[in-house]
């Protein structure tokens, strides 16, 4: 019986295949969010190895990558594993995911200034704050 060496070549013959630990140490995932990803068939391994590990090429870095983007812009699971297997299948949906930044980029221009206005009433608040009089408790402790 051959063992298999511990970064058996790509699908390709090009870059070495990564184990889970790998990519999960090199992406800052952990391992159990990258299971899951597979799982939930967001990402995909390139194969098993005959120990039943699963095996992921260079590609899982773009994948993982668009996931944490999409993340951001909090799409569910099934908007992200559609835009991702659209993409491997070669269609492109720019336009949906440049429609999704517009509108996230939107929504955070519209909470900046809702924060600012909060900001400015609480300002204007202290500014204005006169002391009652009373007596004076010590809140540092």
């Amino acid at each position: 019986m051959t063992a298999k060496p511990t970064n058996p070549q790509s699908v390709d013959g090009q870059s070495p295949l990564l184990r889970i630990g790998e990519v999960s140490s090199q992406s800052g995932l952990s391992i159990k969010t990258i299971r899951f990803y597979c799982d939930e068939g967001l990402i995909v391994e390139s194969v098993r190895s005959e120990g039943g590990y699963r095996l992921f090429d260079q590609q899982v870095f773009d994948d993982l990558s668009l996931i944490k983007t999409l993340k951001v812009l909090d799409a569910p699971l099934n908007q992200i594993r559609s835009l991702l297997q659209s993409r491997r299948s070669g269609f492109c949906h720019c336009n949906d995911l440049k429609n999704s930044l517009v509108r996230k980029v939107t929504s955070l221009e519209d909470q900046i200034q809702t924060l600012a206005q909060m900001r400015s009433s609480l300002q204007d608040l202290l500014n204005r704050w006169q002391d009652c009089g009373g007596i004076k408790q010590n809140t540092t402790g």
